[in-house]
């Protein structure tokens, strides 16, 4: 049985990560959640809410990927994970969710690790001018300095 994931992120962030993951993965609805958190409601209707929606998903192990470390969604997934059957990340984006649901099959320690570094590697700065991954010659007669 695949691990499950919990996604907890201020509304509409954790929705809208789900469906791009349906748009990638459309096999994977069963085991994935989303919980957005909306403003102006008490903290502890939150923490109830995505103890339900843990409930809900019913998996042996979840790991929970939350928005921004220090915020609502992240504190209430501190309080709901265990450490054991239940890990958390903060700073979820669409690479490390594309990473977590590839290896949702894996043990929750190895997918909690391949989550980090896809989110960690899907961060980077492209080039704007060039090709990514692509060098220019000096003194290239076919090339141009201006996009068309």
């Amino acid at each position: 049985m695949n691990n499950g994931i919990l996604i907890i992120a201020h509304a509409p962030l954790a929705t809208a990560l789900r469906q791009c993951i349906m748009h990638v993965f459309p096999d994977a609805e069963i085991g994935i959640m989303a919980f957005d958190v909306q403003p102006n409601v008490p903290p502890e209707e939150t923490l109830a809410g995505v103890t339900m929606a843990l409930a809900i998903l019913n998996t042996p192990q979840t790991l929970v990927l939350t928005d921004v470390f220090g915020a609502t969604p992240c504190n209430a997934a501190q309080i709901l994970v265990d450490g054991v059957n239940t890990k958390l990340l903060a700073g979820v984006n669409l690479p490390m969710l594309l990473r977590t649901v590839t290896y949702r099959h894996e043990p929750l320690d190895a997918m909690m690790a391949r989550a980090l570094a896809g989110g960690t590697q899907g961060v980077m700065q492209v080039a704007s001018t060039a090709p990514q991954n692509q060098t220019r010659k000096k003194n290239d007669p076919d090339h141009n300095d201006h996009q068309q």
